[in-house]
């Protein structure tokens, strides 16, 4: 025996379509169609949009990776350029050495290869620390050991140099190496 079930929910009822509501039925369809087709559509395009940008912004990435590499290796190049006068008088210096020309002169040949080479450095934007007399600092100094200060106002200050220590553009690329007194 079965039994039956009630349900409390109002029991359909089968509309019979007119031919007017069949109509605004199809409207509806075909505009709701028309409604999903668009957004379809517009996501195709997003889509393809993203997947270009995305590739065009991978070949900037990589360009821009080649073009820093290449701006190094001719950064190196125009450096490398300028000091090779100062290779080439060292050369005719070490010439003039193993000739056994004049003492002086050879001397005074160094001299002026030190000073041609301290003018490449400083045009490349090197400048040297000041150190000796100066108040110890841990963001420009590194310091080795520590003596008797030689007298009491060189207390806490260098004493001596052992290494100079160089900064490029205003940003330290060598410590100078000191001996602080105490």
């Amino acid at each position: 025996m079965k039994k039956k079930e009630h349900k409390n929910k109002p029991e359909e009822q089968e509309v019979e379509l007119t031919p007017e509501i069949e109509e605004v039925v199809l409207d509806e369809n075909a505009l709701l169609l028309a409604r999903v087709n668009e957004s379809e559509a517009a996501v195709r395009e997003m889509n393809d949009k993203y997947l270009r940008l995305s590739a065009e912004f991978d070949n900037f990435r990589k360009r821009t990776l080649r073009e820093r590499m290449e701006l190094t290796k001719t950064a190196a190049e125009s450096v490398l350029l300028s000091i090779l006068p100062v290779v080439d008088n060292f050369e005719r210096a070490l010439d003039s050495i193993e000739k056994g020309m004049d003492f002086q002169a050879t001397k005074e040949g160094i001299v002026l290869i030190y000073n041609n080479f301290n003018d490449f450095v400083k045009q490349n934007g090197i400048t040297e620390i000041e150190a000796l007399g100066q108040v110890f600092d841990t963001d420009l100094h590194e310091a080795l050991t520590k003596i008797p200060a030689p007298s009491e106002e060189m207390k806490g200050k260098i004493v001596d140099v052992i290494q100079k220590g160089y900064y490029l553009n205003e940003k330290v690329i060598r410590f100078a190496k000191v001996v602080v007194g105490e």
